[in-house]
């Protein structure tokens, strides 16, 4: 029994290692197409938007998480569910502002890091840019799970926000901090049938 205990996790470390390889792979080919990291960072930015748009379903349907009602609520489903299911970590929630708009993300140990180091001539190069990207798109698109049709339209809530690093590993930061900011509420009432 312990044997495929062990293989579980191989497995698992294997398909982490994997993941941060191809995403090194990514980075680089991104860094041999665009003549200066601001482009890179944008097009990491975007990718990471059309990825997070379209895992918010895959995370709804598995992490059976309800409707978050503040900016707090998202924050811990952020970081207690959504960073442990597809990262494996679970960073901290610190630095709130007075209004309760702003947060940091601190990540002690960020995997998609693992094995690098950046070049002096990429000293502006967010690395991970993508997870500001996701969490962005994921926000804009979270949408209420559809109900049975006795049940009245309810609206689609999504949010805003900004996301950016503000402190980075890669850089000689101690942890990696992403600042979250709420800038505002999207409401779209559907028709009834419509999704």
């Amino acid at each position: 029994m312990s044997r495929q205990a062990n293989r579980g996790t191989e497995s698992k470390k294997m398909s982490s290692e994997l993941f941060t390889l191809t995403y090194g792979a990514l980075v680089t080919q991104l860094c041999k197409d665009y003549e200066n990291d601001e482009d890179v960072n944008k097009q990491l930015d975007k990718m990471g938007f059309n990825i997070g748009v379209r895992l918010i379903e895959d995370f709804l349907a598995r992490s059976n998480v309800g409707r978050c009602h503040d900016f707090r609520e998202t924050a811990d489903v952020i970081a207690k569910v959504a960073f442990k299911m597809y990262l494996g970590i679970t960073p901290s929630i610190t630095n709130w502002s007075p209004a309760g708009d702003e947060f940091s993300l601190i990540l002690e140990n960020n995997p998609l890091v693992d094995f690098v180091e950046l070049p002096d001539n990429h000293s502006s190069l967010i690395y991970s840019n993508l997870l500001c990207g996701v969490l962005r798109g994921a926000l804009e698109m979270a949408v209420a799970r559809q109900l049975p049709l006795r049940f009245p339209t309810v609206p689609q809530v999504q949010m805003a926000v900004e996301a950016k690093f503000v402190q980075d590993t890669l850089k000689g930061d101690g942890v990696t901090e992403i600042r979250m900011r709420f800038i505002r509420r999207i409401e779209d009432n559907l028709p009834a049938g419509e999704e």
